[in-house]
């Protein structure tokens, strides 16, 4: 279709049931003007022509806190912010990619920079995503690109992840027939991460934004098992908030970086690379060596590993059978070791500054247990997670927003596809 009749089809209603699946029926209008708005300016830049329309989602980690780099257990959920992008196929062997508020990059694909010169640049990630295509027999090619995001930059739903999928993910739908699967694509994701942006990423986030819905990963494998976990939270009469507390994420590296290098520390000690495999026993039976080598603070975290990781798995088992009330408690059993043994709330180096302590204070005064909250994500700094009864939404929204700024705390909802084809 012409991206110039996907317009009128569009407005007249004939995404509609894509749109209302992905967003629900209240965002189907709102949805309509957005992705008309994206074909507009597609149009305006690279010209009307043979249109594909993707979309691909944000994710929530939901449980596991720093366990994925030990080789853990992670249940994560995309979630209703996406990446959406209006794309044509071309013949000329060069990929131009226009994100909303960003530069346009131009890739010519024969001609790849060196990839010291590229580091940490979107640019980078179009490059190591057509190499992790080729190097896997894949077809590569060239294409014109309009994206936009409302998967913000800093909300801890993973704006990079999601833009790397949608790379591959068009990869796929223009050169590939649509036949590389979500854990393929994110697997290239993470490669391209690592190898040319030059972070060390692993591999959930690229997961969790692909594969849509509830996510169960587990990394004790180097091939990781996916499980989708079928669960309708909207149904189940709860919001996903996340609350944005403005932390400053500057100077954090060492803190990030103390979470992993302390837990295998541990490890170290009983001459394991990571954590996977022991037991709490084990770590109680060699407590004073640890207090000694590594000090009190890397046994409380190797603890908070092995029982989050036990935690995961019971999470997985509530949503199955759909408890709500049990896989409600083990979220904030998971917070409350994020907060106690963890001990990523906040930074040491600014103890001033304790933002994410304070949302949880504030939201557990407000929901107590009809509902549940934790840390999201790395911590130190950036979001708080709550599930949030629909009929307190609006009030917890409010409140949120009168401590932290209007526009603080974003209510989502868990989407049933990570990537999706509207055209």
């Amino acid at each position: 279709m012409l991206c110039s009749e996907f317009i009128t089809s569009l407005l007249n209603g004939g995404a509609d049931a894509a749109l209302s699946r992905l967003y629900g029926e209240d965002r189907v209008a709102s949805e309509r003007r957005r992705y008309a708005d994206a074909a507009k300016r597609f149009i305006a830049r690279y010209g009307d022509g043979q249109c594909r329309v993707l979309s691909v989602s944000g994710r929530s980690e939901i449980s596991g806190n720093h366990t994925d780099h030990n080789r853990g257990r992670v249940l994560a959920a995309s979630v209703d912010v996406d990446v959406i992008a209006v794309v044509k196929k071309t013949d000329n062997g060069v990929i131009r990619v226009k994100s909303e508020g960003f530069d346009e990059d131009v890739c010519p694909l024969g001609a790849v920079p060196d990839k010291k010169d590229i580091r940490y640049s979107s640019a980078a990630i179009i490059y190591g995503v057509c190499d992790g295509f080729s190097k896997a027999g894949l077809t590569v090619g060239g294409f014109d690109a309009y994206t936009t995001s409302t998967v913000l930059k800093g909300s801890g739903l993973s704006s990079s992840a999601a833009f790397e999928d949608m790379i591959g993910f068009i990869l796929s739908e223009l050169y590939n027939n649509g036949s590389v699967g979500d854990v393929e694509i994110a697997k290239i994701s993470q490669y391209a991460e690592n190898e040319f942006f030059g972070k060390p990423c692993g591999l959930m986030d690229q997961i969790a934004c692909a594969v849509g819905g509830f996510v169960y990963i587990d990394f004790e494998k180097d091939e990781p098992e996916v499980v989708p976990v079928p669960f309708d939270l909207t149904a189940a009469g709860y919001d996903l908030c996340v609350v944005n507390t403005g932390g400053n994420h500057a100077d954090l590296n060492e803190d990030y970086a103390s979470v992993p290098g302390e837990m295998k520390g541990v490890a170290a000690l009983f001459g394991r690379p990571v954590l996977r495999g022991l037991t709490e026993d084990d770590i109680i039976g060699k407590l004073p060596q640890i207090r000694e080598k590594l000090g009190d603070r890397a046994a409380l975290r190797a603890i908070h590993f092995i029982r989050e990781n036990e935690r995961v798995g019971a999470a997985r088992k509530a949503l199955e059978s759909a408890d709500i009330k049990t896989f409600l408690r083990l979220v904030r059993e998971s917070g409350d070791s994020s907060y106690k043994y963890l001990q990523n709330i906040y930074t040491v180096k600014n103890v001033a500054e304790q933002g994410l302590s304070l949302a949880l204070c504030v939201t557990d005064g407000f929901l107590g247990e009809s509902g549940a909250y934790r840390v999201h994500g790395g911590g130190f700094a950036g979001t708080v997670q709550a599930f949030v009864p629909t009929e307190l939404t609006g009030a917890y929204k409010e409140r949120m927003e009168r401590i932290f700024g209007e526009g603080s705390c974003c209510v989502l909802h868990v989407r049933p596809e990570g990537t999706a084809v509207i055209l």
